[in-house]
């Protein structure tokens, strides 16, 4: 007989099918948390799905050529007020930090101007941020968006923070699934899960990080810290809880890739890719450690039933609420999502292959803000790679970001909307200033990757230059006004000979350095005086 799988701590798939077959409701045991009311793996988003439609040639033009904008309109999440009342009966419960907090709390180091290589022979970059060791070759967490408060406030400040960056990673590996025998019951045994606490699907988390001046020494200083991404439900006792965040197609992880997020004054949104956008809200990050203390396991507040709760930021096998104890897989902050943007299209994207089609719903594989323009602009872009029947090389269009906020009437994408010029497809992120698109091509672990440049012409994306070669495993982009940087982030990380140095140019750095992952800028007037 199967041993029982762990899916959540509070919910077993086991339990789950058996429900569901018999229509009969157990009593849970003493003092246990009740099941769920509604399965918080399904989330919002939720796009429309259909069978990939057969390849038209009226709906291809070209590389570069023009695309339908309408194909990208928004439609508003369906439980977005049923979120806002879960979020504020959060908020009721659990004590909350503002960002400053939390970067003047900040935990974790930068070492900028690393040894770490991730260019090979790709030109250097004008600044280079590594992480500490356990994220920089971390299985488990693997970055992709970045944004910072100069996509956030015209000033480029929050309050008095500035120098601010945040990038978003997803959970992309659990040491249970690959085995398990039926993977869509579940993942680890309970004892993998008390050996690993990897097995746990945590779904994505957003890293802050600030260069500052450090208040007790005088010293410049990069710090960062982690904050766990939460879906808030309600279980059959009442009670409000949140999980981890996973896409309504994949109720296991690696469902959310976040490959672009967008600060854009007090939201954060984050792409997911068949579905649309998430949304969350800078002035609802909870804190479940407000006293620093981790072994104090600090009080909490009380839902509507008036139950005190108390929080443990050191088991980092749960998440939620459990037994009137508060737990979020070890991190300190979580930070709940407030609402969804969903396609109005129908999704047809073809699952499980980088193939896309050319009209309908899109993939939102990253999103950047564009402030050159009036009024401000969030990008949307396509990963994809083409494929027999279907050609795309991956759409782009924009959308008045203001409009988002609203949240109650459909926000279409407005004016040029195109296919990507990169004949291979193959694009990671993608930013826009002053008319120049700036798109990053990744070539894998092998070599370095691209970066593109383009400008509109007669509603065409034309190339501008060569490619500038830049970091293996180049990720999305994002423009600080203020320093003239354009940052991005690399993914890879050590591993396998086959990950990290097959086909490995002879002028390339020797080991494993140029597969550990870093932030990274150039200068804009340097990229656009490339050939």
């Amino acid at each position: 007989m199967p041993s029982r799988r762990i899916r959540r701590a509070w919910f077993s798939a086991a339990l789950a099918a058996s429900l569901a077959f018999t229509g009969l409701v157990t009593a849970a045991p003493a003092g246990a948390e009740a099941a769920p009311v509604t399965d918080p793996t399904v989330q919002e988003p939720l796009t429309a799905e259909a069978v990939p439609a057969p390849f038209s040639t009226s709906a291809w033009t070209s590389p570069g050529g023009a695309a339908s904008p309408g194909d990208f309109t928004l439609s508003p999440g369906a439980l977005n007020a049923e979120t806002t009342t879960r979020v504020a009966r959060l908020d009721a419960v659990l004590p909350k930090s503002g960002v400053q907090n939390l970067l003047a709390g900040a935990n974790r180091t930068v070492e900028p101007g690393c040894s770490r290589d991730p260019f090979g022979t790709a030109p250097d970059p004008d600044v280079k941020y590594c992480l500490q060791n356990d994220d920089s070759v971390s299985r488990e967490w693997v970055p992709q968006g970045i944004t910072g408060v100069s996509d956030a406030k015209d000033n480029e400040l929050w309050g008095e923070a500035g120098n601010v960056q945040l990038f978003a990673s997803y959970d992309g590996w659990d040491p249970g699934r690959e085995t398990d025998p039926d993977p869509a019951t579940g993942d680890c045994t309970a004892a993998e899960v008390a050996a690993d606490d990897a097995c746990n699907q945590k779904g994505v988390r957003i890293t802050f990080v600030q260069k500052r001046t450090n208040p007790i020494t005088g010293a410049a200083e990069v710090k960062y810290r982690h904050v766990l991404l939460g879906w808030t439900y309600v279980n059959s006792a009442g009670h409000v809880s949140f999980d981890g965040l996973h896409a309504a197609e994949y109720p296991i992880q690696k469902g959310v890739h976040a490959g672009g997020i967008v600060w854009y004054g007090n939201y954060l949104y984050v792409a997911d890719t068949r579905n649309g956008l998430r949304v969350f809200d800078m002035r609802t990050i909870m804190d479940l450690d407000p006293d620093g203390d981790p072994t104090t396991h600090d009080a909490m507040g009380a839902d509507t039933d008036g139950v005190r709760t108390t929080a443990d930021v050191q088991d980092k096998t749960k998440v939620g609420r459990h037994n009137n104890v508060w737990y979020s897989y070890g991190y300190r902050y979580v930070m709940p999502q407030v609402a969804a943007w969903k396609f109005k299209a129908t999704q047809s994207n073809p699952k499980g292959s980088y193939a896309c089609v050319s009209t309908g719903a899109p993939k939102a594989s990253y999103i950047s803000l564009d402030r050159s323009t009036t009024p401000d602009r969030l990008l949307m872009g396509e990963y994809c790679r083409p494929q027999a029947g279907y050609p795309s090389t991956g759409r782009i269009a924009s959308y008045p970001v203001a409009a988002l906020e609203g949240r109650s009437a459909d926000v279409p994408a407005e004016g040029w909307a195109n296919y990507l010029p990169l004949s291979n497809g193959g694009a990671q992120g993608a930013a826009a200033n002053g008319g120049t698109l700036y798109v990053n091509e990744s070539k894998g672990t092998d070599e370095p990757g691209n970066l593109w440049r383009y400008r509109w012409s007669n509603g065409q994306l034309v190339q501008n230059g060569q490619a500038v070669k830049t970091a293996r495993g180049a990720e999305d982009l994002y423009l600080e006004r203020g320093t003239g940087r354009l940052w991005s982030l690399s993914e890879h990380r050590p591993g396998s000979a086959s990950d990290c140095t097959a086909n490995r140019d002879a002028a390339d750095p020797v080991g494993t350095d140029y597969c550990q992952r870093v932030l990274y800028g150039h200068k804009l007037s340097w990229l656009d005086a490339q050939p």
